[in-house]
């Protein structure tokens, strides 16, 4: 039954995002700030003065069996990903309580970032709003994105995954609206 809900899922989540692109390889990346899960304020042309690269990634929510699996996936490779000079930050458009929901699936102990008015996903182009019959499904496989959220905006991203150099050029792009595929960790290395 588990696996019929995530195909039903994914068949829908890929009606909805078929306009996103994301960015590519090659272009400047958007600059950012935010404050993290731990308080943490997150420029991003600080960090790639401090840093080799960033690591920026996007994620559903605490809800989504891949998305905690891509981040466990992270954090078991932080010092890997660390010693390279890369510095991680997870974006999501989940409210501050999943948030620490999700570290505690993960125990993630890189940045998080609430993109509360989804400008930094805007940004990358990796955004999608969810019809309202996608939202009922959801909602019938007990997931209320409402409450998820906060907000009854029903905009989630396509978990991409960039990695910017120090000069702020996106150097790799892991970019697949089937939000069962991610950037692996060795793919991440490999540019680093």
């Amino acid at each position: 039954m588990k696996k019929f809900i995530l195909f039903a899922l994914s068949a829908a989540f890929s009606l909805n995002v078929s306009a996103q692109k994301g960015l590519t390889t090659g272009v400047k990346a958007p600059a950012f700030t935010a404050t993290d899960n731990s308080g943490k304020k997150i420029d991003l042309k600080a960090l790639l003065k401090s840093y080799k690269s960033v690591v920026l990634f996007f994620y559903r929510g605490e809800w989504c069996p891949y998305c905690n699996k891509h981040i466990q996936q992270l954090q078991d490779s932080l010092q890997l990903l660390t010693a390279k000079g890369a510095y991680v930050i997870g974006v999501t458009p989940e409210t501050g309580d999943n948030i620490k929901k999700t570290i505690d699936k993960t125990h993630a102990s890189f940045s998080i970032v609430q993109d509360k008015g989804y400008a930094i996903m805007k940004s990358y182009d990796v955004n999608y709003v969810l019809d309202e019959a996608i939202v009922n499904k959801y909602k019938g496989f007990g997931l209320d994105l409402n409450a998820a959220n906060g907000n009854a905006e029903h905009v989630l991203p396509v978990p991409a995954t960039y990695v910017i150099n120090s000069s702020g050029i996106i150097s790799f792009v892991h970019f697949d609206k089937d939000y069962r595929k991610r950037a692996t960790v060795s793919d991440i290395l490999n540019v680093l």
